[in-house]
């Protein structure tokens, strides 16, 4: 439960003193049990919305990494930020989500962790520590994502490198 209990306390830290409970509770609430279902795996978290031109093209690349690397602990967790549930519902229609979608529709999450661009992802270790993030999603850069991936599969969490990539906020 250590490892991912990082990423779990940074959520409950931010949610207890920035706003009532009622506005806060189910999003925070689905991220932490779904990242404590994932204890001890490699996380790679997804916040996109259905406007969201690049999110088109990242849905496939999401669901072939996730069932690429499952069985090496890995896992695909999205956060939509959609205010209307039923357009992030048909955005999934016709992009179906092979990964688990957590509804944000008041963006609490996407604020705390200063979501500025569509997609956004964190890579979080095995530890719970963040230690990749990019803003955008570019197909080029996809074997990029999928190396660093990689590094948190194949590593454990002594020899994991400190780096935190920032992208750009432009998406192809």
């Amino acid at each position: 439960m250590k490892k991912t209990l990082v990423f779990a306390l940074l959520l409950l830290s931010f949610t207890a003193s920035a706003l009532p409970a009622d506005q806060f509770d189910s999003p925070r609430k689905s991220l932490e049990q779904a990242l404590l279902a994932q204890e001890g795996k490699v996380v790679y978290i997804d916040f996109w919305a259905s406007w969201c031109g690049p999110c088109v093209k990242s849905f496939p690349w999401m669901n072939k990494i996730q069932q690429q690397y499952k069985e090496q602990g890995f896992t695909v967790i999205s956060i939509n930020l959609d205010a209307d549930e039923t357009k992030a519902s048909q955005f999934l229609k016709d992009n179906p989500a092979l990964f688990a979608v957590i509804y944000d529709h008041k963006g609490t999450i996407a604020k705390h962790f200063s979501i500025q661009g569509m997609p956004t992802s964190m890579l979080i270790s095995r530890d719970g520590e963040i230690k990749f993030r990019h803003s955008g999603f570019f197909t080029g850069k996809m074997n990029q994502y999928e190396d660093e991936i990689k590094q948190l599969l194949n590593s454990s969490s002594t020899t994991l490198s400190k780096k935190t990539n920032r992208g750009n906020h432009e998406s192809e």
